[in-house]
């Protein structure tokens, strides 16, 4: 969908000044403005405009990427929207049962996290049925 970190951040940036303006959104810059939405702590970065596409988040430094965190959950949301890998919608919806959606997707997302990181070190694609065994556990 996006080829450039820029691309990308200009995405979340546009959305959230859509949403300052109120404008009609898109189905897939609605799913972005639902996953802002549930993180304030990230509006300040938005509000940055294009400066902060610049902005370097490095986990040395103790700074997390809010924009890789929200493309987290959008991954997530959609995995569950298809079903796929078969088997994450049950597990999302009994875990959103017990914890609440946005908990829920946080815990999930650690799994992804471990997932993507797995196969991104070991030059494969990531392992569902090892992601799928993360997420039921929780």
């Amino acid at each position: 969908m996006f080829q450039t970190r820029d691309e990308v951040r200009q995405v979340y940036v546009s959305v959230w000044q859509k949403m300052q303006l109120a404008q009609l959104l898109e189905p897939m810059e609605s799913l972005i403005a639902d996953i802002i939405q549930l993180h304030p702590e990230y509006h300040p970065y938005l509000e940055q405009g294009e400066s902060i596409q610049s902005r370097e988040f490095n986990p040395e430094s103790g700074n997390s990427n809010p924009f890789l965190h929200m493309g987290m959950h959008i991954a997530l949301r959609e995995q569950v929207s298809t079903d796929r890998p078969v088997g994450i919608k049950s597990i999302h919806h009994k875990l959103s049962n017990k914890l609440g959606q946005h908990p829920a997707e946080h815990a999930m997302i650690e799994c992804l996290g471990q997932a993507l990181w797995l196969a991104q070190r070991n030059n494969t694609m990531p392992d569902d049925n090892s992601y799928l065994l993360c997420l039921k556990r929780l």
